[in-house]
């Protein structure tokens, strides 16, 4: 069969065995997926190409695990404008959403330990402006002129087995000019994202470490006895409470 036969050739999705569409197909290292099985994964992933069809299945294995984690997920804060970041602080994580129903969008809910580091960057982008003759066309001034905005990108990076960051654009709006209000707005919200993350994900950390430190002996203030305090913070002796 040749390369035009190939083209209109019925394929089968690998994980689902559903049939796949003439423009339906999304190809993988070693197999096809359809684009309804796609819709499912990360929308941070972006190696479909590079990945197995195992690797496909145990990501979709652990977004199915992700809607336990939404349905629990408990909005303490609110950052950013129109992508925002919501943490729950009482459970250590947080998720990354650019729409206001999130929860039936299924997004990846994150572990504040597995951010591993914020990045910001501005970018600008440049349009040639042009004047007309008395025939309507167009010409170049000399020298060029140009048109400027700039938007501001925030990269959250992360330990995950299926992506290693989360980017997005922070302003939801033109801004013309460096020096603005609005400029010093989006950086003020990017800052908050990246500080409150950092800071969030060192308290995690602290917790780690103090966890795993080795315990020491010290006297009870109720009993007087001499004993390491129980998983609760408690003496062994009299149950009075010692603290961590």
């Amino acid at each position: 069969m040749g390369l035009f036969g190939k083209m209109f050739e019925k394929k089968t999705c690998s994980i689902c065995g559903g049939e796949i569409g003439l423009l339906g197909n999304r190809k993988l290292e070693d197999g096809n997926l359809c684009k309804e099985c796609a819709k499912k994964l990360s929308p941070f992933f972006n190696d479909r190409r590079r990945s197995t069809v195992e690797q496909i299945r145990e990501q979709l294995d652990w977004r199915e695990a992700n809607k336990e984690r939404v349905a629990s997920f408990n909005v303490t804060r609110t950052l950013g404008c129109d992508t925002k970041v919501l943490l729950d602080e009482d459970a250590g994580r947080f998720l990354v959403t650019p729409v206001s129903r999130w929860r039936d969008t299924n997004p990846d809910v994150l572990d504040f330990s597995q951010v591993t580091g914020c990045d910001t960057e501005t970018r600008e982008t440049r349009t040639e402006l042009h004047w007309k003759d008395k025939e309507g066309e167009e010409h170049s001034y000399n020298p060029p002129r140009y048109d400027v905005d700039y938007d501001v990108y925030l990269t959250i990076h992360v330990n995950v087995p299926y992506y290693d960051s989360i980017s997005f654009k922070v302003n939801d709006y033109r801004i013309e000019e460096r020096d603005s209000v609005e400029f010093r707005e989006v950086e003020r919200q990017a800052r908050e994202i990246r500080e409150a993350l950092t800071q969030l994900r060192e308290s995690e950390r602290e917790k780690v470490v103090a966890a795993a430190a080795p315990k020491t002996a010290r006297t009870c203030p109720f009993c007087g006895a001499t004993t390491i305090p129980d998983a609760n913070g408690r003496c062994e002796y009299c149950g009075g409470a010692m603290g961590a």
